[in-house]
């Protein structure tokens, strides 16, 4: 079904998330008391609460999104470009500029969001964090009461498990299955938060926000069986 899809009417998203503070000693005794509970399952007797929480970017109640990158497809006969856009820095900002985009731009029943993991990922964590901020869910992220077959987003790593729940597939792994260049990065997601708080790198991280949504743009069009973009279709907005 998804083959006749219109490229045009898919955002492409990946977000970019660190912990809310940049230590453990920074949270509130309460806070602490709460991440303890929280990551105790993930810990084990491993580590310290202290000691996991540079993992803490991980779930919405304890990380904050820095950096929101979403792509799309403009596509005029022959000539199709992919172009790509960020929202970063200030998380309220950067959530209400995002809402803005998809209630403009991709408001209509045909639209869909697509992401790699992100029907487990950045759809769910985009709009928890809006809801803490305060911030009314637009009608792609409001999920209350929709149908499955009604709820409008794709995942490239569910298209790929073919019914196998079990199956994770990171996208750098499918990108080298696929055939698909590595882009040339330097980091990865294990580095976010250093980079953020010890580099206080923004730029660096939104650079590499924007090319896993190319890649996963890549991704998609090979899953169809489609041709892949050259570099220079592919355009920063």
């Amino acid at each position: 079904m998804f083959y006749k899809i219109n490229l045009e009417n898919i955002l492409f998203l990946d977000i970019e998330t660190v912990p809310e503070n940049a230590t453990f000693e920074e949270l509130s005794e309460e806070k602490q008391l709460l991440w303890e509970q929280k990551s105790k399952y993930q810990r084990k007797d491993e580590f310290t609460p202290e000691e996991f929480y540079d993992r803490a970017g991980i779930w919405a109640e304890f990380g904050k999104i820095i950096c929101i990158s979403a792509g799309y497809f403009i596509d005029k006969g022959n000539d199709k470009n992919f172009r790509v856009t960020s929202f970063y820095g200030d998380e309220a900002k950067l959530l209400k500029d995002f809402k803005n985009l998809l209630q403009v731009h991709f408001n209509q029943a045909k639209h869909l969001l697509c992401g790699h993991n992100g029907k487990e990922f950045d759809f769910p964590y985009i709009a928890r964090r809006m809801l803490i901020n305060g911030i009314r869910l637009p009608y792609k992220l409001d999920l209350f009461g929709k149908k499955p077959w009604e709820i409008p987003h794709l995942d490239t790593m569910e298209l790929w498990k073919f019914g196998d729940y079990k199956h994770f597939t990171s996208l750098k792994l499918m990108a080298n299955v696929l055939g698909i260049p590595s882009p040339k990065d330097d980091m990865d997601g294990s580095m976010v938060r250093d980079v953020y708080y010890a580099e206080n790198d923004l730029d660096r991280i939104v650079t590499y926000c924007e090319l896993d949504v190319v890649t996963t743009a890549q991704v998609f069009l090979r899953l169809r069986g489609d041709e892949l973009l050259e570099e220079e279709q592919v355009k920063k907005v």
